[in-house]
């Protein structure tokens, strides 16, 4: 046998994991889905882009909130019962938003939308954690791979179905999410339910421990400044409907790259806490940059293209770290950190609206600056917490090793302590 094996490809998965995994790619096209339209919203139904941008705060907070009762439901009736129930939720809730005739009715339905963005999100991740193979590493790999796919691919659907009508980008997911209904159910097999239902406090205590909280909260921070870039930069970039799709395109292009590519090499390289703390610090920056030449378009695309490294290098780091820094179960850190983070998300679009009406259109960008900062000083408390997560996970990622691997390794350092002893 070789010495030389390398480790199990985290793209050589089960039907079933690839089934989820698709119905991710489609549930995260509906963050950026909308970008593209938010103008044309605005026009077309005669709204302000703070009342616009409540497309964005209904269907986060009411994902923040939902996150608490993910794991109470799927205790009860299983995992893919929970996936199958989140995924008609948003089929149903998509199509009624591109029914809809106002902007508040869109804004109801995308919080319907959100009640079942938060059962699937949730419970996909614990599925794609528990089912797929190549380890821990190779599973969240897998997952942020469908999330930088689906952020990718949103904004360019949400350009060319909404320079249709921006009806179309709600009937598209509606219609995808239907497929990826489909395939959960023929492929993915019914899971039994646990040995212990979970209560709806379990996300709450969970964040009584530091590391979680500490990182939920660098992430409601991190995610102000996130939604802040995603949710109102499309305003004074003043351009069409399919000229926004291609620049958040690109923008989610660099989100899928350094995710997958880019943050595991970084991590492995400069470790997990010194990774996060320039990458925050980077953001920061580029927000400020977008804040500050607010008015120049080629410099706004330009620095919103780049936030997508950015956001990557996050979102792949603190995902693995979340799953790692605190004892509690899995599904439990998921959904806690989910509820604490989405919050930001949610607020961030429509205070960065209102702060645009009353001051001007840097003003947000400011603050979304500064709100990355603050999280940066709160990542910074718990750095002994990164330290003990980079241990686990190196930890695991041991067990994932081929066993050729682990026997040279053992005999590689067997040899290096005789030789040491023998000096």
């Amino acid at each position: 046998m070789s010495a030389h094996a390398s480790a199990p490809s985290p793209f050589r998965q089960p039907k079933a994991v690839w089934a989820v995994a698709f119905a991710c790619v489609i549930s995260f096209m509906g963050i950026g889905l909308v970008d593209p339209i938010l103008p044309a919203l605005s026009s077309q139904l005669h709204a302000t882009p703070s009342q616009v941008s409540l497309l964005f705060t209904s269907y986060l907070v009411v994902t923040a909130v939902a996150m608490l009762v993910t794991g109470f439901v799927s205790s009860r009736i299983g995992a893919k019962r929970t996936l199958v129930a989140g995924l008609a939720v948003i089929v149903v809730f998509s199509a009624l938003a591109g029914a809809s005739g106002s902007i508040g009715g869109i804004v109801g339905f995308r919080a319907g939308w959100g009640l079942g963005n938060a059962l699937f999100i949730a419970t996909s991740l614990a599925v794609i954690v528990g089912s797929a193979s190549g380890g821990f590493a190779g599973a969240i790999i897998l997952y942020e791979t469908a999330l930088g796919v689906g952020i990718a691919v949103g904004p360019l659907l949400g350009g060319e179905l909404g320079g249709i009508s921006w009806r179309g980008p709600f009937f598209g997911v509606a219609v995808l999410m239907a497929i990826a209904l489909i395939a959960t159910l023929a492929l993915v097999q019914p899971t039994p339910t646990p040995a212990r239902r979970a209560s709806i406090l379990d996300p709450l205590r969970a964040l009584r421990h530091r590391g979680l909280l500490t990182m939920g909260l660098m992430a409601l921070c991190y995610n102000w400044g996130f939604f802040t870039v995603l949710g109102y930069a499309p305003f004074p970039m003043e351009l069409g409907t399919h000229e926004l799709g291609y620049v958040f395109t690109g923008w989610g292009v660099l989100v899928a790259v350094f995710s997958v590519f880019a943050a595991p090499r970084l991590q492995a390289r400069f470790g997990i806490a010194r990774t996060l703390y320039l990458n925050l610090a980077l953001f920061a920056l580029d927000i400020l940059v977008i804040g500050v030449f607010t008015d120049s378009r080629t410099t706004l695309i330009a620095a919103v293209i780049a936030a997508g490294a950015f956001i990557g290098v996050n979102n792949t780091i603190t995902t693995q770290a979340v799953m790692t820094v605190s004892p509690v179960e899995r599904p439990v850190a998921s959904a806690a950190y989910g509820f604490v983070r989405f919050i930001g998300g949610g607020l961030a679009p429509y205070a960065a609206g209102r702060l645009a009406e009353h001051y001007d259109t840097h003003v947000p960008f400011y603050v979304g600056a500064a709100a990355v900062l603050v999280g940066l000083a709160i990542l910074s408390t718990g750095h002994s917490l990164l330290a003990d997560a980079e241990r686990a996970q190196a930890a695991e990622a041991a067990l994932h090793t081929p066993a050729e691997n682990r026997a040279e390794r053992l005999e590689r350092d067997a040899l290096a302590e005789d030789i040491g002893s023998a000096s």
